[in-house]
C-alpha cells in the first residue's frame, strides 16, 4: 500500500507523540499557534477540499464558523464514521498515523476559534478507536493544549465519541443529533451546522482524511500542496481499490490520477488477465465508469463533467465475466438497510429497488418488474431529506444505462 505523504513517510508513520514531534511534527501547528489568522487563507491557497465524498472548498466551512466568533461554544466533529463499501482510508489514518489527525483538528480549532473538538469514530473501528485514544491520552500530557486553549481565550476539550455506527450516521447534520443523543435522522437545511450545530451552537463537520492534510499544508506552504496534484488539481487522496484487482488497498497518488494509472500501474492490473468491466466510483453510491472511460482523471470536477463523482476515492472493480446487477442488488440491499427511515419515499423506495433487482438478478422478473423498477428511478431521486435514496438510484440508473442488455437478457416471463 504505497501511501506517501500522509502514511509513509518516517516522520508520519507512527503513533507515538514523541517520535511524531520528533520529525516535522508539530511544527505545523507551532506556525498556527503564531499565526492563526493567517489559516483560513492557507488553507484557500492551497485548495483543499472536503475528502469525505463532497469536495465542498474546506476554507468555505472554515470561514462560515469563524464568522460566528461572538458565540461563546463552538465544536468541530471530526467524522470517521467511514461505514460505505469499499472505503477504508480513515479507518488507515487512524491506525497508522493519529497524530497527523489530532494536529490537523488542533490547528483547525485555532483557525475557527473551535474549543469542543469531537473525535466521532464508527464503533466498528475497534482497533483505530483503541489507537486514537492512546494517541489523545499523549497529547493531553504534552504541552500544546494549554498553549491553544490560551490563544482561544477558553478551554479547549477533546473527546472520541462512538458513532451509531450506521451509514446514515455520517451525514453531517445526522452527526450533529448523534453527538446531541438523538437518533441520527438528518435535518433539513437551512440552518446550517455553522450557524445552528450541536445544541444549537456553530458546529464544523469535517473528514478525517480532510483534516490529515492539514498540519503539512500549514508546515510546507499553499504552493507546495497545489503541486502535488495533477493538471489543476491540488494535493493528493487516498484511493481504495478492491474487487477484482490484482493487488488491491489504499494508495495515496496525485489527485487527478488516471483511472487507468490507478488499476494498471499502482493496484497491479485486473486478476486473472481479465478484461475491465466496470467500476464503481466513489463507492456503490455513483455512476459507474467502464473500459471506455480509464482516461478519465479521478478528481471531483474532472468527473462531474462526466456524470460520475470522486466521492470518498473508493474504486471497486468488476472485471468481464461477472453479473453487474448482482453488485446492484447487493448495494441496493444496503442502502434500504442503512434509510433511517424518517422520509417514507426513501424507506419504501429502496426496499422495493432491492426486492425488484434480486428478483431479476435470480431470473424469477417479468417485463413489468424491470419497468417498475425503471419507474422508481425517475420517481424517487430528491425524495430523501439527504442523499441516500439519490445515490441508490444513481448507481441503479448508471447501470441501466451501461449494461440494460444484461437486466434484458435475465427477464424470464412475458409482460403480464
Amino acid at each position: 500500500m504505497p501511501l506517501n505523504q500522509l502514511l509513509r513517510r518516517p516522520d508520519n508513520c507512527c503513533t507515538d507523540l514523541d517520535e511524531w514531534l520528533s520529525g516535522a511534527g508539530g511544527k505545523g501547528l507551532a506556525i498556527a499557534l503564531k499565526e492563526p489568522l493567517a489559516l483560513i487563507p492557507t488553507i484557500k491557497a492551497a485548495g483543499l477540499r472536503g475528502l469525505g465524498g463532497s469536495g465542498f472548498p474546506t476554507y468555505k466551512k472554515w470561514q462560515m464558523i469563524a464568522a460566528q466568533y461572538q458565540r461563546d461554544e463552538r465544536y468541530l466533529i471530526c467524522n470517521g464514521n467511514e461505514d460505505e463499501p469499499g472505503t477504508f482510508k480513515d479507518r488507515l489514518l487512524l491506525e497508522e498515523s493519529p497524530h497527523q489527525v489530532i494536529e490537523g483538528a488542533l490547528i483547525t480549532a485555532l483557525a475557527c476559534n473551535i474549543n469542543h473538538i469531537i473525535f466521532y469514530i464508527n464503533p466498528h473501528l475497534k482497533r483505530a478507536t483503541k489507537i486514537l485514544s492512546n494517541a489523545l491520552a499523549q497529547w493531553q500530557q504534552g504541552d500544546y493544549l494549554p498553549q491553544i486553549s490560551k490563544v482561544l481565550a477558553t478551554a479547549l476539550t477533546l473527546k472520541i465519541m462512538p458513532s451509531p455506527g450506521h451509514y446514515i450516521a455520517g451525514e453531517e447534520t445526522a452527526a450533529i443529533e448523534a453527538v446531541e443523543g438523538n437518533f441520527p435522522f438528518p435535518r433539513g437545511k437551512p440552518p446550517y451546522p455553522a450557524v445552528a450545530g450541536v445544541h444549537g451552537q456553530p458546529t464544523l463537520v469535517n473528514n478525517i482524511e480532510t483534516l490529515a492534510n492539514v498540519s503539512h499544508i500549514v508546515r510546507n506552504g499553499a504552493a507546495w500542496f497545489q503541486a502535488l496534484g495533477e493538471g489543476d488539481c491540488s494535493g493528493t487522496k487516498i484511493y481504495c481499490v478492491s474487487g477484482d484487482v490484482a493487488d488491491g488497498g489504499a494508495y495515496e497518488l496525485p489527485m487527478g490520477t488516471s483511472l487507468a494509472s490507478l488499476i494498471f500501474q499502482h493496484a497491479g492490473g485486473i486478476s486473472d488477465n481479465r478484461k475491465l468491466k466496470a467500476v464503481f466510483t466513489g463507492g456503490p453510491s455513483n455512476s459507474i465508469l467502464t473500459a471506455n472511460e480509464l482516461s478519465l482523471a479521478l478528481d471531483f470536477d474532472s468527473l462531474k463533467q462526466h456524470n460520475a463523482a470522486l466521492g470518498t476515492g473508493a474504486m471497486i472493480v468488476v472485471a468481464e465475466g461477472n453479473a453487474i446487477i448482482s453488485h446492484i442488488a447487493e448495494y441496493l440491499d444496503f442502502f434500504a438497510a442503512a434509510s433511517c427511515g424518517q422520509c417514507p419515499p426513501c424507506t419504501s423506495g429502496t426496499s422495493e429497488m432491492a426486492r425488484l433487482t434480486r428478483k431479476i438478478a435470480v431470473g424469477n422478473a417479468g417485463k413489468h418488474d424491470l419497468d417498475s423498477l425503471i419507474s422508481l428511478s425517475e420517481l424517487l431521486p430528491g425524495s430523501g431529506r439527504c442523499h441516500l435514496v439519490d445515490g441508490a438510484v444513481t448507481v441503479l440508473k448508471s447501470s441501466l444505462g451501461h449494461f440494460s442488455k444484461e437486466y434484458q437478457a435475465l427477464i424470464s416471463k412475458p409482460y403480464s
